[in-house]
């Protein structure tokens, strides 16, 4: 019982310390980049009298330590300031951004996972012939090809050329705010009020932009379950297994692979939070209304306080992720507890 309260006590300790590194290092990125935060406020054509008055009231006169701890007050009541470029609080713009991208990121962990893993685990298990070299050779172009390329790619192909996939955005125009659900998700949301235009519209616009980064996805994935798995199979109990006259199917499945569960889970979290990061770029690309696209254009125009706001969140999901996978796993493996 104390062993337990001991490790929870830890974990909460080494998350808070993650969360506090966190602040500490999107407050000194706001501080040190070169842009003018009263001026990405006011503009350059205010007088001096405004500039002065503006930067007295964002509290940049104060010492670091001081602007530390309004920054640390803020965030705890989860205010991120207002956005220069949109004059809304930039946590209500995140509350409205933040639904797409977690849509398009969920849906292509679902997307690499669904196909990597398989790969994987039947590459280890024909380790050599041609369906090996085969996935082998999918997930290294998967693995080193820049996604905002085969994204243009991609529009150029099917969109400009042959017209199957939309141009960009999240929804056809004339389908705009038909559904608007407790959720952001699109998808989820127009299940829901079972308008199901609106699902066909969001799924032929999700689609393009979900495969290329669960192709992304099932790269790295691929590659991961093909090492845990060649593991695996080079283990004595696989061949105690096979002796035993087990099926081939049994011996893969039911033996090598529940033994890999844990490692997979933590990497496919690792891919799920890293997608969340590479919606910057295809997000961008297919004029995508998410935080990547958000993130994007907050850097173009220095708005600073919708760049941490963003940069923050990203983190505390992905802090929140990996937490969650290290309790699942905990029940997953007896042995982890």
């Amino acid at each position: 019982m104390l062993s337990g309260a001991r490790k929870i006590a830890t974990s909460f300790a080494v998350i808070l310390t993650t969360l506090l590194g966190l602040l500490v290092i999107t407050f000194a990125i706001g501080r040190l980049v070169p842009a003018d935060p009263v001026i990405a406020a006011i503009g350059d054509q205010a007088d001096q009298a405004t500039y002065e008055r503006v930067y007295k009231e964002m509290g940049l006169d104060q010492p670091i330590l001081v602007q530390f701890g309004t920054y640390l007050s803020n965030i705890v009541h989860l205010d991120f300031g207002q956005s220069h470029i949109t004059k809304n609080a930039v946590s209500s713009d995140l509350a409205r951004v933040f639904p797409a991208t977690i849509e398009l990121a969920t849906l292509a962990t679902l997307i690499g996972a669904g196909f990597g893993v398989p790969l994987g685990v039947i590459s280890a298990v024909r380790k050599g012939t041609w369906v090996d070299h085969l996935g082998r050779v999918v997930g290294l172009l998967g693995y080193s090809t820049p996604i905002f390329w085969l994204g243009t790619i991609v529009i150029l192909v099917f969109y400009a050329k042959f017209g199957l996939i939309p141009g960009g955005g999240r929804i056809d125009i004339y389908n705009e705010g038909l559904v608007e659900g407790p959720t952001g998700s699109l998808i989820v949301d127009s299940i829901i009020a079972r308008e199901w235009d609106v699902l066909w519209s969001a799924l032929h616009h999700l689609a393009a932009p979900a495969l290329i980064l669960g192709y992304a996805a099932m790269a790295y994935l691929s590659r991961m379950s093909r090492s845990f798995m060649l593991e695996q199979l080079r283990q004595e109990y696989i061949l105690t297994a096979r002796a035993k006259g087990l099926s081939q199917r049994s011996v893969v499945w039911r033996h090598a692979f529940r033994n890999i569960r844990v490692q997979l889970l933590t990497v496919v979290a690792l891919a799920y939070c890293g997608l969340l990061d590479g919606t910057v770029l295809i997000e961008t690309v297919f004029a995508w209304p998410g935080l990547g696209q958000y993130l994007t254009s907050a850097l173009f125009f220095a708005d600073m306080n919708s760049v941490l706001g963003s940069v923050l969140l990203i983190g505390m999901i992905s802090i929140a992720i990996n937490l969650l996978s290290d309790i699942v796993y905990r029940f997953i493996d007896p042995r982890t507890r």
